[in-house]
């Protein structure tokens, strides 16, 4: 990547300020307050945008303190760029109410999307963070973060095992972990679900044992009613059996319903009626004697006929209202038998689902499965990170090495950096701390990390920007560094209030371009 121009449309101090550049070494000279930090933010702020804080933050964060001096509702700037043998023009509107951003090629006119990431990708993946810590030092500002080292990890597990950066470690583990957590929560879902169901069953089943006992109490019941009427039947037939047996013994006089020794009364009352009366008195009363007795008798015939049948119906009754009283128990109890057995076969059913709800399920085993999958490859991964980020030590502690020696002439031959970028130097024969070292060796060890993880991390060359860099370090080691960003195959954006590097370049013989603002 190489920038052609920025143009300051109207951002801090700058207004309609266009500020050309070229290849190698680009020297931006100006004197203090006069605008050189604000090209470097006004750089950063082009590429990856500029937000404005929130809350009491936003009195002071750098949207406002670069906020233009005249005219602040058209905050705005351009940066013309080559990428990929293409020519490119970025535009940003930085204003809140105004706020636009368009990138377009200059060769042919076709307008892209930052949206869409077209930008992201032109500058290869860079994100603000790797642009702060490596090809960006602002004034005093040369120490790496936190963030490199993460960058370097990844890096090292995604370039040695795919062959390329595209990928993003801390990413990837995200992914897997996001996909960990799904997979958790939809085991939960299921779980639940089943949890669910499992009370839905158990719930039903309570309702029909419920159902089941009130049946068993109904059927007792009924048959309890229908011994009670058993027994009145059974009853009801002895006093029939023992009717017909003593009309039985009884015979004839029974069924005359009046006694022979009445009879016998009667004719005696007649045949004393011819005795004791006069004649013709005697037949008259004889006659009116044997009426009355015939009477008597023909009544005692018909009301013992009578009661007969009435009995004889009473009994009958009885008898039919037994034999329906039975049939009903009868069949109440068989209707309430078969209720039961559905509700004892539906309890049978429901409790064959219960246990099913309590057997190992298929989908635990492929849940297993697909969380073991996901343990392993995100241990395979950090196992990866691990053996890939001890090759890149050492391939980073060469190229930091490399850097520092020439910077400091040789004193310093040997640096060792680890993971979390803890720094070693070999000096005489001694491993020193960083702590012990001079503010300047430490600025030049910064310096050397920064370009040494440059390039190895980003394939494009992208611009450096060194804003007052150089202030810890002496002549000699200064004009050892100009030597070495010579070299830098991108170009080189040095911002400086001094004439000194200036001075360096022309006494090294090192071309450069020089900007005064």
């Amino acid at each position: 990547m190489k920038i052609h121009s920025m143009i300051l449309k109207n951002f801090g101090r700058f207004a309609n300020k266009e500020i050309e550049l070229k290849d190698g070494i680009n020297l931006i000279y100006g004197e203090n307050e006069s605008g050189k930090s604000t090209l470097h933010t006004f750089l950063k702020g082009m590429l990856f945008g500029m937000e404005r804080g929130r809350g009491r933050a936003a009195a002071s964060d750098t949207f406002s303190q670069y906020e233009p001096w005249e005219n602040p509702s058209h905050y705005a700037g351009a940066l013309r760029f080559e990428c990929g043998g293409r020519n490119f023009c970025l535009e940003r509107h930085f204003d809140k109410y105004a706020k636009s951003a368009a990138l377009f090629c200059e060769d042919d006119g076709e307008e892209l999307s930052i949206e869409h990431g077209d930008l992201e990708m032109l500058l290869g993946g860079m994100q603000q963070s790797g642009y702060e810590n490596t090809i960006s030092i602002r004034q005093l500002g040369s120490a790496v973060g936190n963030s490199l080292a993460e960058e370097l990890k990844d890096y090292a597990a995604n370039y040695y095992a795919a062959g390329s950066s595209d990928l993003q470690l801390a990413d990837a583990i995200a992914m897997l972990r996001e996909q960990e957590r799904r997979l958790d929560k939809e085991l939960r879902k299921v779980d639940m679900e089943n949890q669910a169901r499992r009370e839905r069953i158990e719930q039903e089943a309570s309702y029909i044992w419920r159902d089941m006992r009130r049946l068993e109490k109904e059927i007792s019941q009924a048959q309890e009613a229908q011994d009670i009427c058993k027994k009145e039947w059974d009853e009801q037939e002895e006093k029939t059996r023992r009717r017909q047996e003593l009309e039985k013994q009884q015979g004839r006089f029974d069924n005359w319903r009046i006694h022979p020794l009445e009879i016998l009364t009667m004719f005696a009352a007649v045949i004393l009626s011819f005795i004791l009366f006069r004649r013709p008195w005697n037949f008259l009363v004889a006659i009116v004697v044997a009426l009355a007795a015939g009477l008597y008798v023909w009544n005692c015939l018909k009301d013992g006929r009578r009661k007969r049948e009435e009995a004889l119906l009473q009994e009958k009754e009885v008898s039919d209202q037994l034999n329906e009283a039975m049939s009903k128990h009868i069949w109440t109890i068989d209707k309430l038998e078969e209720d039961y057995r559905e509700k004892q076969v539906q309890y049978e059913n429901l409790q064959e689902q219960l246990e099913e709800t309590e057997l190992p399920r298929e989908t635990d085993g492929n849940y297993e499965k697909r969380r073991q999958a996901l343990n392993m490859a995100i241990e395979t991964i950090q196992t990866l990170a691990e053996q890939m980020q001890t090759h890149l030590s050492r391939t980073l502690n060469d190229r930091v090495s490399k850097n520092l020696s020439a910077i400091t002439g040789g004193k310093y031959g040997k640096v060792w950096v680890d993971e979390m970028l803890n720094i070693h130097v070999l000096s005489e024969g001694r491993k020193i701390p960083l702590y012990q070292l001079s503010r300047g060796t430490m600025e030049q060890i910064y310096l050397s990390i920064r370009l040494a993880a440059a390039e190895l991390i980003y394939e494009e060359k992208y611009p450096l920007i060194l804003d007052d860099t150089f202030a810890y370090y002496d002549d000699r080691r200064l004009d050892n560094v100009l030597k070495l960003l010579s070299e830098y195959p991108g170009q080189v954006i040095l911002l400086t209030c001094q004439e000194r590097e200036e001075k360096a370049l022309r006494k090294i013989g090192v071309e450069y371009w020089r900007v005064r603002i």
